[in-house]
């Protein structure tokens, strides 16, 4: 199942999976994680990402060589389903290589969105 939450990220990642409906953005803010390029280390659990993500303002206060994490809050309208993705990239130059997705839909990143 992990898989293909990860596949539905890139192509779907606003619709829920409780009911198919589209969510709603509710939040977007931008983090760098503690990591230099040629050491990514995927972490499944949330209280990684909640000790180590430091929010910035912009890409350009990311230090070159960093990765940065991007994370939208959904919530569906129709059944009030939340979700969180977690976009791992590396910004190179004006891109964003995406190294990894993470999806967060069991309430483990409320307290760190309500923060």
């Amino acid at each position: 199942m992990g898989f293909l939450k990860k596949i539905r990220g890139f192509f779907h990642d606003d619709w829920c999976s409780k009911c198919q409906s589209k969510m709603e953005e509710k939040n977007r803010r931008l983090y760098m994680l503690p990591m230099m390029v040629g050491h990514y280390t995927s972490h499944d659990d949330a209280e990684y990402y909640k000790k180590n993500l430091i929010q910035v303002n912009s890409k350009a206060d990311i230090p070159i060589g960093n990765y940065a994490c991007g994370l939208i809050a959904y919530e569906c309208q129709e059944c009030g389903h939340k979700a969180v993705k977690l976009s791992i990239f590396l910004p190179v130059r004006d891109e964003e290589k995406l190294e990894d997705a993470k999806y967060f839909e069991n309430g483990e990143m409320d307290n760190f969105i309500e923060r």
